[in-house]
């Protein structure tokens, strides 16, 4: 299949959100796959939540960059991913590729990206239709390593979820500094379902919104959820429960104005309008501790599918985006509105040494174990 490209291009660090480009996943209908608008397959019920589907449609790309080169005509590399992609990481991270290749000696190339939360962006990687997806749930990404529709698996950074609501003059369930996560999910179940028997006299009632899409982030709400003993979404649903199936952005963007608590992200949180974070408060943030339930490790995966005229360039990526000097580097300078967006991954444990009576092994912070 072509992948020569005729469509609009964003120029070399171009890659800061947009709403007015990156609302909804850019679907097509007929026989736009393989078409020179850089259309993939799109897997049958993957993306239910943008309406019925012609057995031929096809997603387009939501950006396609070129790092600076105008003579750039064909997609090299298709990467899946939602909130990265929005927060403009994704295209951050094609033009310091692309730009890092030619120097290598390569001619220029594009790179695609396709607007896909994490379950759908497994699927396409698993259909083959993208070469790479950027996702942020272990166990999913553990299960498409198992059955080889990813062949690699590796930690490109840390993004950090945010519990945020109603300001606190307003904050209808009264949720504290000190509370801890599971905590304010819990207060918010008791007022929510207090307020929908008696409304508050003043201020609003409590609600959450809920993405509702099987993303990364509607499974650890769902988390949260369970594992304080509530299925809010069971039949019948809580009605202070709001499911609002749309992308990051949109849902923070929603919650704004509806006066609403919700479960965000980092990236998401400083990507988004001033109005919209001006009119929320972030009540708990997630850190870089591993077990902390509101980090967010952000995963690259190789697909087993990937055509063998790509294939090259695709490992080298893999290899670029975990090396210090490449994709890690973008990481620690990718900021939006001059703060620092996302963590680089952790390093990698040091291999451990046979000594006398056991192993012996180096930490992250440079002590010698023993085991």
């Amino acid at each position: 299949m072509s992948r020569y490209y005729t469509g609009d291009v964003h120029k070399g660090q171009d890659h800061i959100y947009s709403e007015h480009h990156h609302q909804i996943p850019n679907v097509k209908g007929g026989d736009s796959v393989g078409s020179s608008n850089g259309a993939v397959h799109v897997p049958d019920g993957l993306f239910a939540s943008v309406g019925t589907l012609p057995a031929s449609s096809g997603l387009a790309p939501q950006a396609v960059y070129n790092g600076g080169f105008q003579s750039a005509q064909e997609i090299y590399v298709r990467i899946a991913n939602g909130g990265a992609g929005q927060s403009g990481l994704i295209g951050a991270w094609a033009d310091a590729f692309i730009q890092y290749s030619v120097k290598k000696g390569m001619r220029p190339f594009l790179v695609a990206w396709y607007l896909a939360d994490t379950t759908e962006s497994l699927g396409l990687l698993e259909a083959g239709s993208v070469d790479i997806a950027v996702t942020y749930n272990d166990a999913a990404e553990s299960q498409k390593i198992k059955t080889k529709a990813a062949v690699r698996r590796e930690y490109g950074f840390r993004d950090h979820f945010y519990l945020v609501g109603p300001p606190p003059r307003v904050n209808p369930a009264a949720l504290e500094d000190g509370d801890d996560i599971l905590a304010m999910f819990n207060k918010i179940v008791e007022s929510g379902n207090a307020h929908c028997v008696m409304p508050p006299l003043r201020g609003v009632p409590t609600r959450f919104l809920s993405r509702y899409d099987k993303s990364a982030t509607n499974i650890k709400e769902s988390s949260l959820f369970t594992t304080i003993g509530q299925a809010p979404w069971a039949l019948s649903y809580s009605k202070w429960y709001h499911q609002y199936p749309l992308f990051p952005i949109q849902a923070l963007k929603a919650a704004a104005v509806l006066e609403e608590y919700t479960l965000t992200d980092r990236g998401t949180w400083l990507s988004s309008e001033d109005a919209t974070t001006k009119s929320l408060h972030v009540y708990k943030a997630g850190t870089d501790d591993p077990s902390d339930p509101l980090l967010l490790p952000g995963h690259v995966l190789l697909g087993g599918k990937v055509d063998k005229n790509y294939a090259s360039i695709c490992g080298s990526f893999m290899d670029w985006v975990i090396d210090e000097e490449g994709g890690q580097k973008v990481v620690r300078e990718f900021k939006h509105k001059g703060e620092i967006v996302y963590s680089p991954a952790p390093e990698k444990p040091k291999p451990a040494h046979k000594v006398v009576g056991g192993w012996s092994y180096t930490d992250d912070e440079g002590r010698t174990r023993w085991s």
